[in-house]
């Protein structure tokens, strides 16, 4: 069994970069960052030197996007604040009933000519950005399926709902990119992904965990049904470098 040290959620970008992801990273110094189209995500150690910021700065380039994720370290004053978003970090706690559908989930029309989950290979990612575009779960670049197992729901050939695997910490992989089409919603699908996902994280002796908006109050209580619970609340925050 995998080792579940909970303390590396508290830093899952640079604990993915510098171990399971190291494969797509980009590094200066001991500033880290992922290679382009995989994400945008970067990381620097928990009480970072300016050396370390100005090797984040080459590394992205001048105007770069640092989306340093849940990181707390302020970066210098001159990098331009893009975004902060109020979430939380959720982790599957033993719960839940991975792998099944809550009671009534499938109902409704349309729902019988779903077909079942299957997984997304690189030709699926022209519809997985199309999907990506219309219901906007979070970063997703053309690349960003190198990160794991990416499974979907096809509705008559139509791929209607996905979700995947993102960060991996030691011992822990995060569900993410979970979305479904506006016409498909309300017959379960996001569930079964989930659910889906569970299932394969725990068969290699690692445990789920994800992060979800605040304000997202469906798909916490979503993640709830299904066994997760909140471990801390997160900032999520972007800065422009100068």
């Amino acid at each position: 069994m995998a080792s579940r040290d909970v303390t590396v959620l508290d830093d899952p970008v640079g604990a993915s970069l510098r171990g399971h992801h190291a494969h797509l990273a980009r590094r200066l110094g001991k500033a880290v960052t992922y290679q382009p189209e995989v994400a945008t995500f970067s990381a620097v150690t928990a009480d970072p030197d300016p050396q370390e910021w100005a090797d984040l700065a080459r590394l992205l380039g001048r105007g770069g996007l640092a989306d340093m994720f849940s990181g707390a370290a302020a970066p210098p004053p001159d990098w331009e604040p893009v975004f902060a978003l109020e979430g939380r970090q959720m982790t599957w706690s033993g719960g839940g009933r991975p792998g099944r559908l809550p009671a009534g989930a499938g109902a409704g029309a349309g729902a019988g000519a779903a077909g079942g989950v299957v997984e997304l290979g690189a030709d699926s990612v022209p519809e997985m950005l199309d999907l990506v575009a219309r219901t906007r779960p979070g970063p997703f670049w053309p690349r960003t399926r190198e990160l794991g197992t990416y499974l979907g729901v096809r509705d008559n050939g139509t791929l209607v709902a996905m979700a995947g695997e993102r960060l991996r910490p030691p011992g822990w992989t995060e569900i993410s990119a979970v979305c479904t089409a506006p016409e498909a919603r309300g017959r379960g699908h996001a569930a079964r992904l989930v659910g889906a996902l569970v299932t394969r994280i725990l068969a290699r002796g690692e445990r789920p965990f994800l992060h979800v908006a605040e304000a997202n109050t469906g798909a916490i209580a979503l993640y709830e049904r299904l066994g997760f619970e909140a471990r801390r609340p997160v900032t999520f925050r972007g800065f422009r470098t100068p």
